[in-house]
Formats: C-alpha cells, sequence, structure tokens
C-alpha cells in the first residue's frame, strides 16, 4: 500500500505561483511512477503532468507546458508540482497518484490515489 497526502493549495490571483507537495508513505516511494491530475467543477479529472520512478522522464498536458514543473525528491519521499502564471482556467482539485510502472504518463489507470487539494485561482 502507498499513502499519499497532497498539500500546498489555496487561493491565488491569476498570474500569481503556487506549490504543491505530496507525502507518500507505505511502500518504497522511489520505485513508483507519479503523476498529477486535476478536477475542475462539472468536469472529468484530466492529466496535468507526469515523472517516471527515475525522474528521469517527465510529461506534461499541453495546457501546462511551459508553466508547470513536476518534480520528485525521494530521500524526502514527495513529489512536487511548481505552478507558475496560474490561469483561472488552472482552478480544479489537484490529485497526486502513484504505479508500479517505471512511466504511467498521461493514462489515468494509477494504483493508488491521493484525497487532493483545492487550488483557486481568481482573474
Amino acid at each position: 500500500q502507498v499513502q499519499l497526502v497532497e498539500s500546498g493549495g489555496g487561493l491565488v490571483q491569476a498570474g500569481g505561483s503556487l506549490k504543491l507537495s505530496c507525502s507518500a508513505s507505505g511502500r518504497t516511494f522511489s520505485n513508483y511512477a507519479m503523476g498529477w491530475f486535476r478536477q475542475a467543477p462539472g468536469k472529468e479529472r484530466e492529466f496535468v503532468a507526469a515523472i517516471s520512478w527515475s525522474g528521469g522522464s517527465t510529461s506534461y498536458a499541453d495546457s501546462v507546458k511551459g508553466r508547470f514543473t513536476i518534480s520528485r525528491d525521494k530521500a524526502k519521499n514527495t513529489l512536487y508540482l511548481q505552478m507558475n502564471s496560474l490561469k483561472p482556467e488552472d482552478t480544479g482539485v489537484y490529485y497526486c497518484a502513484a504505479d508500479r510502472a517505471p512511466f504511467r504518463g498521461p493514462r489515468p489507470e494509477y494504483e493508488y490515489w491521493g484525497q487532493g487539494t483545492q487550488v483557486t485561482v481568481s482573474s
């Protein structure tokens, strides 16, 4: 089992920045591919960013490329999402996810999910 807890969400003005964290506990964090997804009100959950178990591969949704950066700190068992130049359309609940595959990418079949953290971007 892997337990995931997101933090760092909040209210920010358009153009601002936030850094989300996802703390992992349980099985060996370093052996898991990780991802961030988000869900806006009335919409389906969508892919945001992913990172391989090694940290050597990343992928991003087109809507966040150049603005968001995914990273991981294996020593701290923590996944991060640095979000810059935020837009109102970035508003939603952000979830981190983990999977035993080396790299899951945008496919949503991650094995473990956190409870989410709310991000609200005001215009």
